[in-house]
């Protein structure tokens, strides 16, 4: 009899089905909790609680590198707090309002993707404070209590001003409904929030850096080994594994779901039930450094 005891309950359940079906629930995106991730959930909570309904409203700036785990956090938080209807039935209640700062922003394509996500027939192109206004009603409508907005940095690829006019328009949302704002964004995300002085007051930065070998990252490793659907423990936390996974990672969350998925897969394929060093050499994966100068070189 084979002892599942190193999986979560779902994990043992699935561990036990041939290996093509469990190759197959690889795919399900999973959530794996850690330190950082968790106090920024809390963050976010009480952020919701205390802050709508306040003068000056606080608001939070997640910062960390590419695919290390913002967006997965901000969908958790999202998906906690869903829309519904009103009590009266007239129209639905969407307490967190997500969205992505839209490619090449403009206010007007910001107010475009707010209204979108609210749900409104979007194509109306009339004056600012027109659609100013309207956005504004129709979040006040649906009782919009937090708003987080993804990929702040995309402002920076727009001219001075059309920057300083969606900062300003950011600010004005903010204190208008008051209610607080979380955004989200690479490095580049501080330094358009940096470049107005009064959002970068109000705009309490959480970093998300990359991961470092020690206890932390050995603890996200376990929890790994927990939903990882093999029949024999892998012992990731083990010093060995540990620095190999960091090293071919490079150090993101998103890297290090990525490169175990391939492990996983490359283990399964060869009939092994467990992730060793060998398999993680062997695993179809690529580092972000090894795919950037595979491209460099095809493009010569």
């Amino acid at each position: 009899m084979v002892s599942l005891s190193h999986l979560g309950p779902e994990a043992r359940s699935l561990a036990m089905l041939p290996s093509a079906e469990r190759l197959a629930r690889l795919r399900i995106e999973r959530w794996i909790g850690y330190t950082c991730a968790h106090q920024a959930l809390l963050q976010l909570e009480a952020l919701l609680s205390d802050e709508p309904g306040k003068l000056r409203p606080k608001n939070i700036l997640i910062v960390g590198p590419s695919n290390n785990g913002k967006t997965m956090i901000a969908e958790k938080f999202h998906r906690a707090h869903p829309q519904r209807m009103s009590e009266d039935g007239e129209h639905e209640v969407i307490p967190v309002l997500m969205l992505q700062m839209p490619a090449e922003a403009t206010a007007n394509r910001l107010h475009t993707a707010l209204q979108a996500t609210l749900g409104t027939p979007v194509g109306f192109y009339g004056r600012h404070d027109v659609r100013e206004a309207l956005t504004l009603r129709l979040m006040r409508t649906v009782g919009v209590r937090m708003l987080i907005i993804d990929e702040v940095h995309n402002l920076l690829g727009a001219t001075a001003r059309r920057q300083r006019e969606l900062l300003n328009l950011l600010r004005f949302i903010g204190n208008d409904l008051r209610i607080p704002i979380v955004c989200l964004g690479i490095r580049d995300a501080y330094l358009a929030i940096r470049s107005d002085d009064q959002l970068e007051n109000r705009f309490h930065p959480l970093l998300l850096p990359l991961w470092e070998a020690g206890e932390e990252l050995a603890r996200l490793l376990a929890s790994f080994e927990t939903v990882l659907p093999l029949r024999e423990p892998s012992h990731l936390a083990t010093a060995p594994l540990c620095e190999l996974i960091l090293r071919r990672s490079e150090g993101t969350i998103g890297e290090i779901t990525a490169l175990l998925n391939s492990a996983t897969v490359a283990a399964l394929l060869q009939g092994e039930e467990r992730i060793n060093c060998a398999v993680i050499e062997r695993a179809d994966y690529h580092p972000p450094s090894v795919r950037r100068r595979m491209v460099e070189r095809e493009l010569r």
